[in-house]
């Protein structure tokens, strides 16, 4: 036995139950399968590969017919005619270039960055502009559009609101080519990015835009394609002044051979964006543009805008010439579909202008969140005592979670669209958002474990189930009335309990899916935690995504920082026990962030300025100051009389002395440290002292009140100011156990229940 026993431990072959060798099968399948989960793509990514495979080949093409036709060999690409009708209409809105005085004035060498200005729609089309006469240059856009092939027109405008469009919004990086015998001594540079039109309803059209700056004359001329539509740079030399042509066509071949080998390199590493392979959603409109630009003069020498642009590009600390202004000019025209746009009341920033200003405003909210961060761990430490949280409210906490949720949920995302060195300033107040969210939601779940008895009910008691006789037992005969009924009423026959036991099962209704799923939420923490985690970060993806649920969002949070609070005090008749440090810090840095994106015109993310927000900052203040004052004056000193019915438990009510010939004159032994509550021998007097009907609270006897002389009277207030220190001895809880008030008063610092029934106890 003992010899099986070993073997059957140490897994000898000999031992029948000894361990077998595993088979390989299995663990072959695992690694094949961890094998293809990491090296196979999706499909997002495969159609990604694809979209770049094509427009690689599509950009070889496009390179090879070029330099044919630029050698002047046989080519499939031929230039287009340039519209002769076009000069005069862009002469019209003074969109043409013209040279400065490089002593007076300058134009802006590199416009990469962000312009948005207004956007004024037109009809251009031949039926509108014959109806239309009001209009300076009618005769210039009926010339334009004479020519235009209107055919399936109304395919093209698709379902985008044209006339609501007034918003416009470009952002472009521009490109200079590398120095080169072959490319021109002209100044040149070549611009893309993307242009987007805004509605009424804050929808946005986005155009891909790829133009070319010529930045001796401050003019821009380019195209515009819906997304997902492919534009053709060859054809730039088509839209430009005669004398530019020869240099703009040699601009294009360089360019196109630098995005071949850009995409390569791409292919190659494996660098593929899936969200590259195009969107799914139907097109909005299929319109093509041709985009007329013209940048404003500044009064600035050229020798000192050229330093200052090269501190921009390569920062070294010198002092520069503040950033002069950068506004455009432009005409947003699309012959096939009659639309004219016309671009003004521009307003540009320069990239790293904004990659300043965003590093500046991370660094602010991190300080303010650092603030927010130290003010609440000084308060919880304050406050983290039974008797302490039970003054405060946990909603005041969550709203305030709520709101950091988001934050750092919007700082994240900031941080990944702001590519490049902003980015990572951005994750400083993120992080710490982050954090002040934890430590207030772990606040709050204690506040709610410590609170949570509060609102306790007992359940009603069980009735007792029905007694169903058994055959072998004769069932009991019913107990005969102890007196007879009156004439005019009749006996109710005997009701059987199998009958009613089935007739109340009829009643009950049928359990749904609904319903049980209700009371599972009702009745389990858990489902209630789960569900409300799920709607939580539904409402928080939202929020983000809609501008509208964002402001709401913010009128509703903000407006209720302190008002749960000031409520809860009121209800409970203790005020908060906050620091006046922790709320009107706490208070100045939350309305930061509020006033300075719906306050502040010129913010990172061009929020514009929402008039209602002083008046939310002066409701949050006034709060702050609620909260303060009701520590100081009362719970409901703002309250008229008839609503101030606040009114907390009477731990010392009257109770009747000990029997005058006991041993011991005690009121019993307190239930903390079983020590008798004794009772002052110099207070024993009649037991009248100690009934309501004769001693009122301010221990005044109703003998006094009906006339006394002044020697008794003395006495007897002598008799009353000493009962009224004596009952503060003693604290008589809700559920019928009494203390010691400093025994009691220790007590609660630590728990909030009864040390006898657990029971919650209010405060004392």
């Amino acid at each position: 036995m003992d010899l099986n026993a070993r073997d059957d431990e140490a897994g000898l072959p000999g031992n029948p139950r000894a361990q077998r060798p595993r088979s390989s099968l299995p663990s072959l399948l695992l690694i094949c399968f961890m094998l293809f989960m990491l090296t196979s793509h999706n499909g997002d990514e495969f159609l990604a590969r694809h979209q770049y495979q094509d427009t690689l080949q599509s950009l070889g093409y496009q390179l090879s017919n070029y330099t044919s036709w630029m050698n002047g060999t046989e080519s499939n690409f031929t230039m287009p005619e340039t519209d002769v009708t076009l000069a005069p209409l862009t002469d019209a809105f003074n969109i043409k270039g013209r040279f400065l005085d490089p002593t007076l004035d300058s134009y802006h060498s590199n416009i990469t960055g962000f312009i948005h200005g207004d956007a004024e729609f037109t009809n251009i089309t031949s039926s509108s502009l014959a109806l239309n006469e009001t209009i300076i240059w009618r005769h210039e856009a009926m010339n334009f559009m004479a020519t235009a092939n209107m055919t399936n027109m109304t395919e093209k405008l698709g379902s985008w609101n044209w006339n609501s469009s007034t918003k416009v919004a470009l952002s472009v990086v521009e490109k200079k080519p590398q120095p080169s015998r072959q490319l021109p001594e002209i100044p040149i540079a070549l611009v893309h990015g993307r242009i987007e039109l805004t509605d009424s309803s804050d929808e946005n059209l986005r155009l891909d835009f790829e133009a070319i700056h010529f930045i001796s004359q401050g003019s821009i001329f380019g195209f515009a394609e819906p997304s997902g539509r492919l534009i053709d740079i060859r054809l730039l030399p088509s839209i430009v002044p005669e004398f530019l042509k020869n240099d703009t066509t040699k601009i294009i071949e360089p360019e196109l051979q630098a995005r071949i080998n850009k995409l390569k390199n791409l292919i190659d590493d494996g660098v593929i964006d899936a969200e590259s392979s195009g969107n799914d959603e139907t097109p909005k409109t299929r319109c093509p543009f041709t985009f007329f630009g013209q940048i404003h003069p500044a009064a600035i020498p050229e020798h000192l805008m050229q330093e200052l642009e090269s501190e921009l590009q390569n920062p070294t600390g010198i002092w520069t010439i503040p950033t002069p202004k950068l506004t455009i000019s432009g005409l947003l025209l699309s012959k096939e579909c009659g639309i004219l746009y016309e671009v003004k009341n521009t307003e540009g920033l320069r990239s790293r202008t904004f990659f300043r200003k965003v590093t500046t405003y991370a660094g602010l909210t991190a300080i303010s969140y650092l603030t927010i961060l130290i003010l609440f761990s000084r308060q919880s430490e304050r406050s983290r005592t039974p008797s302490g949280i039970s003054r405060v409210s946990r909603w005041t906490f969550l709203v305030q979670s709520t709101m950091d949720s988001v934050s750092f949920a919007g700082h994240i995302t900031f941080a990944i669209l702001a590519e490049g060195r902003p980015s990572l300033s951005l994750i400083a107040p993120a992080f710490l958002a982050c954090l002040v969210f934890i430590h207030e939601a772990q606040f709050a779940a204690l506040i709610l474990q410590i609170q949570g008895p509060e609102d306790y009910v007992s359940p009603p008691p069980n009735a007792p189930p029905p007694v169903t006789p058994t055959p072998s037992t004769p069932s009991p005969q019913p107990l005969l009335p102890l007196h007879s009924p009156a004439p005019n009423q009749t006996t109710s026959p005997p009701i059987n309990p199998t009958t009613a036991t089935n007739q109340a099962a009829n009643t009950n209704p049928p359990i749904t899916f609904f319903s049980f799923f209700i009371h599972h939420v009702r009745t389990d923490p858990q489902a209630r935690l789960w569900l409300l985690f799920v709607i939580f970060l539904t409402f928080v993806v939202r929020v983000i995504l809609s501008p509208t649920l964002s402001m709401l969002f913010v009128f509703v949070t903000y407006s209720s920082i302190w008002l749960p609070q000031i409520v809860r005090s009121v209800r409970r008749g203790r005020g908060s026990g906050f620091s006046k440090g922790y709320v009107f810090g706490t208070t100045i840095c939350r309305l930061f962030n509020c006033l300075y994106f719906l306050a502040c015109p010129k913010n990172v993310l061009e929020v514009e300025p929402r008039p209602w927000v002083w008046a939310l900052a002066a409701f949050v203040i006034l709060q702050a100051c609620l909260v303060i004052l009701q520590d100081i004056l009362g719970t409901t000193f703002f309250l008229p009389a008839r609503f101030a019915h606040a009114k907390a438990y009477d731990y010392h009510p009257p109770m009747p002395l000990p029997d005058t010939e006991s041993p011991e004159k005690s009121l019993g032994d307190c239930a903390i440290c079983m020590d008798a509550i004794l009772v002052d021998p110099s207070m024993q007097h009649s037991k009248s002292f100690d009934t309501r009907e004769d001693w009122d609270e301010t221990g005044t006897s109703s003998s006094l009140r009906a006339g006394m002389s002044v020697g008794s009277m003395f006495n007897a207030m002598q008799k009353g100011v000493g009962a009224t220190s004596a009952r503060k001895n003693y604290s008589l809880a809700p559920c019928s156990h009494l203390f010691h008030t400093e025994c009691l008063e220790k007590w609660l610092g630590i728990k909030n229940i009864c040390p006898q029934c657990r029971r919650p106890l209010p405060p004392l």
